[in-house]
């Protein structure tokens, strides 16, 4: 196979810390308040535009709170657990790598005793209808390390009892999402829209800051003050939008006001979640055409548009066990990065062996197309070292 000419405008196919929106560079932070306090009149004002733009583009309703803390998705989704959980039973769904990370924390570090726990394996998704709403309802909208998503919240009630707590981090900005169904939403910005890593948000609907409110003082483990966000009070309005507990950088706040005055160019919410899925439709159109590699999404409908997920199908790879998958799928990924055509599209550590691209809304769907001729192209390389080739070089594949 003759090696391609073209290459990808920008190869960042990472999944976290994501490509910079299209156009990006470093003049859009100029006006930052570097050297400046975040507690200072323009400082919140900084913060309360960030938080602000957040709830337009997502459409958020009005009675929804929505906070900037440490530690990235992470930490929000810790502080939430930390915060939020112990007065009523919880049920978790975990079917990748933090999904499970967050069963672990529930039941190891919190140590709940009334916890139900569904987990699937990689490509698949738990028994979501089994969730029981008079609980606590955990669960990830999108498997970052597995590219399976959740296709809806149909299977949530409007009337429940106990809380829904989703970590969204590379769902939100990319997919629907119906916010009503959902009490806790936490993300980090570095994912669909592009911005710097450390910072984590938080949205809270009025059900959930009562339970945080009134819970707090309650909690029978210790609780960092990062994670103090009532501290045994009523929030305030504007209190949890620019009043934080920790020190954001405000390089970082203005980094992500960029992101989201570009998102309204593009159509905004709607202009995103478009973008995100051309770039999963050019990936479907080339898997259907290449019989070497398919999704590690079983169904179609979970196939994730952000954190897009492959498996390597031929059978000379299928016959490797699982390091020397590893091994292989490495080395095509390698050759892609010494090339300079894509780089850290690796799967994740603890999933099986295959390529991960990241689809989100600042990715260029031209640049997806392009990305999968060299695919071709390094595959045919790594295929022809490990059996004969079969693919349509003929065996001509130096």
């Amino acid at each position: 196979m003759e090696k391609p000419v073209s290459k990808p405008n920008c190869s960042n196919f990472s999944s976290g810390p994501c490509a910079k929106r299209p156009g990006w560079n470093v003049d859009v932070l100029k006006n930052a308040l570097v050297g400046r306090s975040h507690r200072s009149k323009e400082g919140k004002a900084r913060l309360n535009e960030v938080s602000d733009r957040m709830k337009k583009v997502l459409g958020l309703p009005e009675d929804y709170r929505i906070g900037i803390v440490a530690g990235s998705d992470t930490g929000a989704f810790e502080l939430a657990m930390w915060t939020l959980l112990g007065s009523k039973p919880v049920d978790i769904f975990g079917w990748e790598a933090f999904g499970k990370d967050w069963i672990t924390d529930i039941t190891k570090q919190l140590k709940l005793q009334n916890v139900t726990e569904y987990k699937a394996n990689y490509g698949q998704l738990p028994p979501l209808s089994k969730a029981d709403f008079s609980h606590d309802v955990i669960f990830t909208w999108n498997g970052t390390t597995s590219g399976v998503k959740v296709p809806n919240a149909d299977w949530i009630p409007a009337d429940r009892e106990g809380l829904v707590m989703c970590d969204a981090t590379s769902g939100i900005f990319a997919m629907e999402m119906d916010y009503s169904k959902l009490d806790v939403i936490t993300f980090s910005w570095q994912k669909v829209l592009g911005g710097e890593a450390a910072h984590g948000i938080i949205i809270l609907s009025p059900k959930a800051v009562a339970r945080m409110e009134e819970n707090e003082p309650k909690v029978s483990w210790p609780l960092p003050k990062l994670f103090r966000l009532a501290s045994g009070k009523k929030l305030k309005p504007g209190e949890l939008e620019y009043n934080t507990v920790n020190t954001p950088s405000l390089l970082c706040v203005e980094d992500a006001i960029d992101a989201l005055k570009w998102a309204e160019t593009v159509g905004g919410l709607q202009g995103l979640i478009t973008r995100s899925n051309n770039n999963l439709k050019a990936i479907e159109t080339w898997v259907e055409k290449t019989d070497w590699v398919d999704f590690l999404a079983e169904t179609k409908e979970t196939r994730s548009n952000t954190s897009i997920c492959l498996n390597i199908t031929a059978d000379w790879f299928k016959k490797l066990d699982d390091e020397e998958k590893t091994k292989a799928a490495k080395k095509i990924t390698s050759m892609l990065d010494k090339e300079g055509v894509a780089y850290d599209i690796n799967s994740y550590g603890k999933a099986p062996a295959g390529i991960r691209i990241w689809g989100g809304a600042t990715v260029e769907t031209s640049d997806i197309e392009l990305l999968t001729t060299w695919l071709d192209w390094a595959y045919c390389q790594v295929s022809s070292t490990y059996s004969s080739c079969s693919c349509t070089c003929k065996g001509d594949c130096k």
